[in-house]
């Protein structure tokens, strides 16, 4: 206890950095032995660590043992189903791993909050995993200090990535794509969208691939809606397209939205699939037991995750694996909610 009568917080790896004058990065390479540190740095950082008493948590013993077998997901969500399945899925490949796992939220995507959630993934030692679906996460994915093995799980990226740090994504721009196609195959002239936050671009890439099909077919290109995650963003957009006679045919961004414009359509008196189709993406597990049951994307978020943790398990264990879980491919579902064209007056 110290005088204020509080307990001491156990010291952290950059405080032994700060200490010894090293960087973060040395201090995990002299715990783990690492040959490449200098004989006076290795003595430096050593007195370091018994005079802040580093060895006796949890992480520094797990280090000392030569790997950190913790990683930490840093995530904006926790709660919607791709989040919640991404999740799911490096949980269940870290515990047949003997991984444990730790959830570090990003509140916020200012960058003085996401930077302090960074760094006390990066004082846990072992690896991070950053699920960069949004601003926060893009940012965080960012952050991460280099030396610090770490995984982004992304929207479909312009271009691969390059280095030692590597992404995993489902093909969104094409399972966009193909959902619009269907609704357009079915005799709409165009096709609305009810379009999800994106990452770190102004177009995300289910926008891209519904822009896209739209363009290819020569149809118009009405304005996206910008909503939100919820079925009550959804809702308030559903609103707004019900009270257009001209609008027949609905892409949302993820079932939820899809759920919010079923009840608006449903209020406006316009019947699904008679007037409007309706499509989503996701397919969550309510998707098929709604009325009418709803069109949607499948994706396979669970493998998604076990796929990260594959890649950072990789990076972790030299003797583990590197490639990553094969994850399965986007898959439109047709169900109720999508329909032929009603005739034209």
């Amino acid at each position: 206890m110290n005088v204020t009568g509080h307990q001491r917080r156990p010291a952290s790896i950059r405080d032994v950095a700060t200490a010894a004058g090293v960087s973060y990065q040395t201090v995990s390479r002299v715990i783990n032995d690492h040959p490449s540190v200098k004989a006076a740095t290795r003595e430096r950082v050593l007195a370091a660590i018994d005079e802040l008493g580093f060895r006796r948590s949890a992480t520094a013993l797990a280090l000392a043992r030569g790997r950190s077998r913790a990683v930490t997901v840093l995530t904006a969500d926790t709660t919607h189903y791709g989040y919640a399945s991404i999740l799911q899925g490096i949980e269940e490949a870290a515990r047949a791993a003997s991984h444990t796992v730790g959830i570090g939220v990003l509140e916020s995507a200012a960058e003085t909050a996401v930077a302090a959630v960074v760094q006390r993934a990066a004082d846990t030692g072992g690896g991070v995993i950053v699920i960069a679906y949004d601003p926060a996460g893009v940012r965080a994915l960012n952050a991460v200090p280099a030396g610090l093995p770490v995984v982004g799980v992304v929207e479909t990226p312009a271009s691969p990535p390059t280095g030692d740090r590597p992404w995993v994504w489902t093909d969104d721009r094409e399972a966009a794509y193909e959902a619009t196609r269907h609704l357009l195959s079915l005799g709409h002239e165009t096709v609305h969208y009810v379009a999800i936050p994106s990452g770190a671009r102004r177009t995300g890439a289910r926008s891209a691939g519904w822009r896209e099909a739209l363009r290819e077919a020569g149809a118009p290109q009405p304005r996206p809606l910008r909503g939100g995650w919820s079925p009550a963003d959804g809702h308030a957009a559903g609103r707004r397209l019900a009270a257009d006679p001209a609008v027949t045919a609905i892409l949302c961004g993820n079932d939820d939205l899809a759920l919010g414009v079923l009840r608006a359509l449903h209020e406006a008196g316009r019947s699904v699939p008679g007037e409007v189709s309706v499509a989503g993406f996701d397919d969550a597990p309510h998707a098929a037991h709604l009325t009418p049951s709803l069109t949607t994307v499948r994706l396979d978020f669970t493998g998604l995750g076990r796929s990260a943790f594959a890649l950072l398990h990789g990076m972790l264990e030299e003797s583990a694996q590197s490639a990553p879980y094969p994850v399965a491919a986007p898959e439109l579902v047709v169900r109720e909610s999508s329909g032929v064209a009603p005739a034209r007056d």
